[in-house]
């Protein structure tokens, strides 16, 4: 028999997570309003469907930029021709004033820093390729995108070592968690390379606060190691708040040109922001000049292609647009997180209070059977076979504490979620738990859970995130 590779043979890629098999159950069940109504309603995707109407009416104002043309003449064959894989300037000085533009034009992005990829999955396994070594670590708070095993460990060879952030703080970053995953690698004997976080977090649906981004810049700068600041949802602020980019600390802080700047990279990519996950644009923006020259020769293994890069620096290069799309969209997700949120408490099931993202970060801890992972898994199985609906349970996220769930709502119709709403209500309804909510109301179900369940942590699904501290 051949011998095949380890990365064949072993099951490193975590395919084998309930966050796949979920949407592999959809699959082969998908649901469509005239030709399969029962079927299952994918909330396991975190696609942006909101503002596709806004690009398409952009094309169609645009012909010559979606038809490969310039000035009304045809450039196919430069196109179609071999490309450096620095990328083409006009993209890079397109996507970096986008950038600029999301986080209000308070901090600059030079294009030549800029290292274009097939998406952000291929933006932090390069990173990954460039800051550690097989076996090296990286410090990742809980919970964590799922994809994150294979994206950062799969290929590279790198380990996760998980900051766990609790519920009871709103899942935010403490200097205490983040020297315990410190210590946790030591004691692994495992070198500590950086910290990785996502910001706004996937699976939170939370921007990380000026106080939290202080804290981790503070740290690398202790430990002399990265951080790697994947900022792929950073349009998709719909609160009040700004966001905060780690780039905006660094000038806060006057560290921009110093050595600890050196150590902080970002990823980007157009995939959440602008719904674009198909086109495959992902960048990695750095100060150091060895990890961008590195990074580039290996954006040859995963580069952009030539149409998309032309049709894209015209799309980005109309600020008009670009402003306009920016607040309609932001506008269209508040709209819509309001609504999963407000279909969910009539069926009694509140959420960690969100500001930005595609998902809501749910909590069904009531529904156990069991304060357990196992009982987390029971839930999700009815959820997914009998409800059909696809959600990604928190073990699949590396949560500490049974019962979160992700729910998405940016990728389907207002109809579908209202249906994807109504049958988990009637599910709800149909358990012992579900029939003591529907006699009470939102509030004596607070009420109820603290006296009946006094040995788990409710109170912190609704409370605000700890404000910055300035």
């Amino acid at each position: 028999m051949k011998q095949l590779s380890t990365k064949v043979t072993s099951n490193g890629h975590g395919q084998d997570s309930s966050y796949f098999l979920g949407w592999e159950e959809y699959e082969k069940n998908p649901y469509d309003e005239i030709k399969n109504p029962n079927g299952m309603i994918q909330m396991g995707l975190a696609e942006n469907q909101l503002c596709f109407d806004l690009i398409e009416s952009w094309l169609a104002k645009n012909p010559d930029a979606a038809s490969l043309k310039r000035n009304g003449q045809s450039i196919f064959r430069e196109l179609a021709l071999f490309q450096d894989y620095h990328g083409m300037p006009e993209f890079k000085k397109a996507m970096a004033e986008f950038m600029e533009e999301i986080r209000g034009n308070r901090v600059t992005f030079d294009p030549k820093k800029i290292v274009l990829a097939a998406g952000s999955t291929s933006a932090n396994e390069t990173l990954m390729f460039c800051l550690a070594e097989p076996g090296d670590a990286f410090l990742l708070p809980t919970p964590y995108y799922p994809g994150f095993d294979r994206d950062l460990k799969w290929r590279t060879g790198a380990e996760i070592v998980p900051i766990h952030c609790s519920s009871s703080n709103g899942f935010q970053i403490t200097e205490s968690a983040l020297q315990q995953a410190y210590q946790q690698a030591q004691k692994l004997d495992l070198k500590v390379k950086g910290v990785l976080v996502t910001n706004p977090s996937n699976p939170l649906g939370t921007a990380l606060t000026r106080r939290e981004l202080n804290l981790l810049v503070d740290f690398i700068t202790s430990k002399n190691i990265h951080l790697i600041s994947d900022e792929i949802y950073s349009g998709t602020m719909f609160g009040f708040e700004q966001f905060i980019s780690v780039m905006d600390v660094l000038k806060d802080k006057k560290l921009e040109n110093t050595e600890v700047s050196k150590r902080v990279h970002v990823v980007y990519s157009l995939s959440k922001d602008l719904g674009l996950p198909g086109f495959r644009v992902g960048a990695i923006y750095s100060n150091d000049e060895m990890i961008v020259s590195a990074a580039t020769k290996m954006s040859s293994f995963g580069l952009v292609s030539s149409q998309t890069q032309y049709l894209l620096s015209a799309l980005l290069s109309d600020k008009k647009f670009t402003s306009q799309y920016l607040e309609e969209n932001q506008k269209r997700l508040k709209s819509r997180q309001k609504r999963l949120v407000s279909g969910l408490e009539s069926a009694g099931i509140t959420c960690l209070r969100s500001n930005a993202g595609l998902f809501c970060w749910v909590d069904m801890r009531h529904l156990l059977d069991t304060n357990t992972f196992e009982a987390e898994l029971d839930l999700w199985k009815k959820i997914v076979y009998n409800v059909k609906l696809n959600i990604s349970p928190g073990s699949s996220c590396h949560c500490t504490e049974p019962g979160w769930f992700r729910v998405c709502f940016a990728n389907m119709s207002e109809d579908t979620l209202d249906l994807a709403l109504k049958r988990l209500k009637t599910f709800v309804e149909s358990t012992d738990c579900g029939r003591m909510i529907s006699r009470s109301s939102h509030e004596r179900l607070k009420s109820l859970r603290k006296k009946t369940v006094s040995n788990w942590v409710f109170r912190v699904s609704w409370t605000d995130r700890v404000p910055d501290e300035r």
